[in-house]
């Protein structure tokens, strides 16, 4: 989560969308007021701007909009260029899968990856339950329920879908890569017929709404 008031934007950071490589590819151009919620090595350092101020939820690397309610105005919220990432449901969850499998923190989703093959992961009634009550829209609501999002970039296709995104910040990103998970490249391979079928159901509002498809 990045809020640039002298750039006048806000980043919102959906997990396992290439948001990591996102805030290192904004930090490097950031500005010494800029508030950041993350890993990165900026965000890291300014972590205690960050303790001294509250909001409507918590903050943090991956605060949805509505919970910056406080933090940011109204007002703000409306204004500014507000944005995130978006990735292919498919592939995303291959991503979060192995991602889980290599934390150590207590924590049901973690407990359930070490636990199960993919598949019984992406079935497990848990996954579901968190994953389909969590569409990409859920994080761009602002306090009084409105969406705000100013541009919602396709990881696949971010030459493209950022180009509103360069226009506001008078300059282009390129995004190194980050966050890398040990994984096969095609995540096609880890599904079945009906994993894949059940993933559609899951997020079949993420997948209309931004033309994804498993192929």
């Amino acid at each position: 989560m990045i809020i640039s008031r002298g750039r006048r934007y806000i980043f919102i950071h959906i997990p396992k969308t290439g948001g990591t490589a996102m805030a290192l590819a904004l930090e490097a151009r950031a500005m010494k007021d800029d508030l950041m919620a993350g890993d990165t090595p900026k965000a890291r350092k300014r972590r205690g701007k960050l303790k001294e101020m509250t909001a409507a939820g918590r903050i943090w690397k991956h605060s949805t909009l509505a919970d910056l309610d406080g933090l940011i105005t109204a007002e703000e919220a409306e204004a500014f260029f507000t944005f995130t990432l978006v990735r292919n449901p498919w592939d995303r969850m291959v991503s979060y899968y192995h991602w889980l499998r290599a934390q150590g923190f207590d924590h049901p989703a973690v407990h359930l990856a070490k636990a199960h093959d993919f598949s019984g992961f992406l079935t497990h009634p848990q996954t579901a339950a968190s994953i389909g009550a969590s569409d990409y829209g859920s994080y761009m609501r602002a306090a009084d329920g409105t969406e705000r999002c100013d541009a919602y970039i396709r990881l696949e296709h971010f030459e493209s879908d950022a180009a509103q995104l360069s226009a506001h910040l008078g300059f282009d990103l390129a995004l190194p890569r980050a966050n890398a998970s040990n994984r096969a490249r095609d995540y096609r391979s880890y599904y079945s017929e009906s994993d894949a079928a059940h993933l559609a159901k899951i997020c079949a509002k993420d997948i209309a709404r931004f033309n994804y498809s498993f192929t």
